[in-house]
């Protein structure tokens, strides 16, 4: 399948980027980085310009009464929530329309090739290349954990350009089918909605989609994904670029390979540094969606089960000794009254799921 982006590659740009491609070795990313610029570009109009201008207009005292880091994690989930819904269907349609990557066989899911897969790696090395550019520059609003979620992600789809799991990238994107649920959780907080019978069918709809998406449909693939990779370490790639001329004559290869093998050559392998960089940070990506899975669940369950009364902690009212006796239970050793302050490790408030 070719590249379905309808603005085709920029000669500059592709020029441009050619030293960096030799340099690490990703031959087709001067066939993409036009959509990669482009779409981190379109994004940053959305968050800061398309966003802040909507949101003044559709919901004027909610929007303004924010204070600016607040105003800036309502422009991301608006990124997000973009983002999500039109790179999920863009994927599924390639999954259904795209044959080259239906009968990809074991070779061609390692270093194999088509356009199609290609634009979705690009969409999404884009937005994550916005991601990381603005969690980096807001780490004390958004937290570590989204810093580790940007730099893994964006590695992941960059290694595709080699390319290398192409055939992946639809499948691992689908982890973002749980995202416009959690975006739209999120604003019905922001809008006072909060508890309400919308925002419950919501958050079922966000937990089943989440656990099916990310936990179940992940997992698996990641599963998959190691296979190939730890076939890809063992072996190389049989096509006709890399065989021996007295091989070459008798050999026999599917028609399709002229295309999606196109960037195969005799250096073509899996090296371990590659292998180990992509399984860690797939690794990565795996562990923080368990992790805000039983967050998020927790955030969902606040808003519908009332709170109870908290008596961890009993004051004794003695004070023959001038001193306050606690009898020690659930203490989390700060002076009544008190509440322990964030760091950049918790990102936004406790109690809400991250924008992902």
């Amino acid at each position: 399948m070719r590249d379905p982006f309808p603005i085709p590659p920029i000669p500059a740009l592709s020029k441009a980027v050619q030293p960096w491609a030799d340099y690490f070795h990703l031959p087709t990313l001067p066939l993409h980085i036009h959509e990669i610029v482009l779409i981190a570009a379109f994004y940053q109009l959305v968050g800061s310009v398309v966003s802040p201008l909507l949101s003044n207009r559709l919901f004027p005292t909610q929007y303004k009464a924010l204070s600016r880091g607040k105003k800036l994690s309502w422009d991301v989930h608006v990124v997000s929530l973009v983002q999500s819904t039109t790179i999920n269907i863009l994927a599924l349609w390639v999954m259904f329309v795209d044959d080259e990557r239906k009968n990809m066989d074991w070779q061609e899911r390692i270093w194999g090739y088509t356009g199609g897969a290609a634009m979705i790696q690009a969409l999404a090395a884009g937005y994550f290349l916005w991601d990381l550019i603005v969690t980096a520059s807001h780490v004390h609003i958004f937290g570590l954990g989204m810093l580790a979620h940007a730099i893994s992600a964006l590695l992941v789809y960059s290694f595709g350009f080699r390319p290398f799991i192409n055939y992946y990238s639809c499948n691992f994107i689908l982890w973002e089918l749980s995202s416009p649920f959690l975006n739209i959780h999120w604003f019905f907080d922001k809008l006072g909605k909060t508890g309400s019978r919308a925002q419950l069918y919501n958050g079922l709809m966000l937990i089943f989609t989440f656990f099916s998406c990310r936990l179940v449909w992940g997992s698996y693939q990641s599963v998959l994904v190691a296979r190939d990779v730890w076939v890809g370490v063992h072996s190389k790639p049989t096509v006709l670029a890399t065989l021996a001329p007295e091989d070459a004559a008798n050999a026999t290869f599917p028609l399709r390979y002229t295309e999606t093998m196109q960037f195969v050559s005799e250096s073509s392998s899996v090296p371990i540094w590659l292998a180990a960089i992509y399984m860690g940070s797939n690794l990565t990506l795996n562990s923080l969606n368990f992790y805000w899975f039983f967050k998020m669940i927790d955030a969902v369950r606040k808003r519908f089960v009332p709170k109870e009364k908290e008596e961890d902690v009993k004051v004794d009212a003695s004070h023959d000794d001038g001193k306050a006796v606690t009898s020690g239970a659930g203490t989390t050793g700060l002076s009544p009254g008190l509440s322990r302050r964030r760091t950049i490790l918790d990102g936004e408030e406790g109690d809400e799921p991250p924008p992902i």
